[in-house]
């Protein structure tokens, strides 16, 4: 398997997400660090490094989904699997509010858990940048 990513597909990935991680949705403008690209499914588990299975990520939710693929909820007795940003629609699986992101799916659900999109400080970052109307 082929870990290159040239910077054309670099661009490419990140002008298909409009610059904003597509986990937790902040803007690559409103945090320090840079961003990075994701492979959706992990190269050791069969991914490829081409613009279906790539995604633009935050380093906050990159580093907490690492080549994870899913995980069991609770009240669940079958693993379900994270977003797939190429293959859901994110608004299909969450929502927001005053600055959480609510599940709306089980995919939702999982993704929140494993990413730790509801981390305090990610939450008073998206109440601060949905103030100033940047979320």
């Amino acid at each position: 398997m082929n870990r290159y990513i040239s910077e054309k597909l670099r661009l490419d990935v990140a002008l298909l997400a409009n610059f904003r991680c597509e986990y937790c949705r902040i803007h690559e403008d409103d945090l320090f660090f840079s961003y990075q690209i994701d492979h959706i499914i992990s190269i050791k588990h069969g991914g490829e490094t081409d613009l279906e299975n790539l995604a633009y990520s935050c380093s906050m939710c990159n580093q907490n989904k690492g080549s994870n693929l899913g995980t069991y909820l609770p009240d669940s007795k079958r693993l379900v699997r994270l977003f797939h940003p190429r293959k859901d629609t994110w608004k299909t699986h969450f929502k927001v509010n005053n600055g959480e992101i609510i599940g709306k799916t089980k995919i939702g659900l999982t993704t929140i858990k494993v990413l730790d999109l509801n981390n305090v400080d990610r939450v008073i970052l998206r109440q601060i940048l949905t103030e100033s109307g940047r979320y």
